[in-house]
């Protein structure tokens, strides 16, 4: 995301640091297990969790040992705007402040909407055939073809405009591809399982740190402050990877196999 971002930042002639740094910080919140894990998070933190929020939390607040990073507003309002959900890609709600939050949050659906075909495609889920010809035959039918084709139409519709725009085409198309992997992979029985395992593990992850407080690194106890426990735990959980928070679950809710 962060190359196609500034890509396009730099055939706009916009500030192209800027566009990389909120590129770069715009998923620091993400939680193991991406969108699953946020949701398992906003359903047991009582403040409710965003990964956007969370993003600006890290640099804001979690970096450097509770110091945080001397970030400008411009990147810090574009991490925290970077995300859209399923609204229109040309939405106006929530906009960031400036040209290179716009071009992010285009960049980050652009890469997500390719990359996930790609794996829905690799792991079996679908075919290439499968992919919704009205869609295909505007923005091409290979990986690259139809990124190509995206930047280029957001480039060549945003030049010397006041706007980040698409072609009504390409945006349709776009959109079009977005609702295909709604409707054809995310919500398929195979995702959901995971979806609903990884949930679950979080959440007891959460209540067992809650009811263990000494297990949390004491950094994120400080930083959240005394007595904030839920803040500390939820800091610590989101911050885990993948493979960290199952190697948690496995140590704190699953037996060891007997040495024979």
């Amino acid at each position: 995301m962060s190359q196609i971002a500034r890509t396009i930042s730099k055939s706009l002639r916009l500030n192209e640091d800027l566009t990389e740094a909120i590129a770069l910080g715009h998923d620091l919140g993400h939680t193991p297990f991406g969108h699953a894990g946020e949701s398992a998070l906003n359903e047991v933190f009582a403040d409710g969790f965003r990964h956007n929020e969370q993003s600006l939390r890290v640099v804001d607040v979690l970096e450097r040992d509770g110091e945080g990073l001397n970030l400008t507003y411009e990147v810090r309002d574009g991490i925290l705007k970077h995300t859209k959900g399923r609204e229109s890609i040309l939405s106006k709600e929530n906009n960031p402040s400036t040209l290179e939050g716009h071009v992010v949050r285009i960049a980050d659906i652009i890469a997500y909407v390719n990359h996930d075909i790609e794996d829905a495609i690799r792991a079996g889920m679908i075919k290439p055939d499968d992919l919704p010809y009205e869609y295909i035959k505007l923005v091409g039918d290979s990986h690259g073809s139809r990124i190509d084709c995206m930047v280029k139409d957001v480039i060549n519709n945003s030049l010397d405009s006041p706007e980040i725009r698409m072609s009504e085409d390409i945006l349709y198309a776009t959109e079009g591809l977005r609702d295909y992997l709604y409707d054809k992979v995310y919500s398929q029985d195979p995702i959901m399982r995971d979806i609903y395992k990884a949930k679950k593990a979080l959440k007891e992850l959460f209540n067992y740190f809650l009811e263990n407080p000494a297990l949390i690194p004491e950094i994120f106890l400080r930083i959240a402050g005394e007595g904030n426990i839920h803040r500390a735990v939820c800091d610590y959980v989101a911050g885990m990877s993948d493979k960290m928070a199952l190697n948690k679950y496995q140590e704190f809710f699953l037996p060891q196999p007997w040495n024979e």
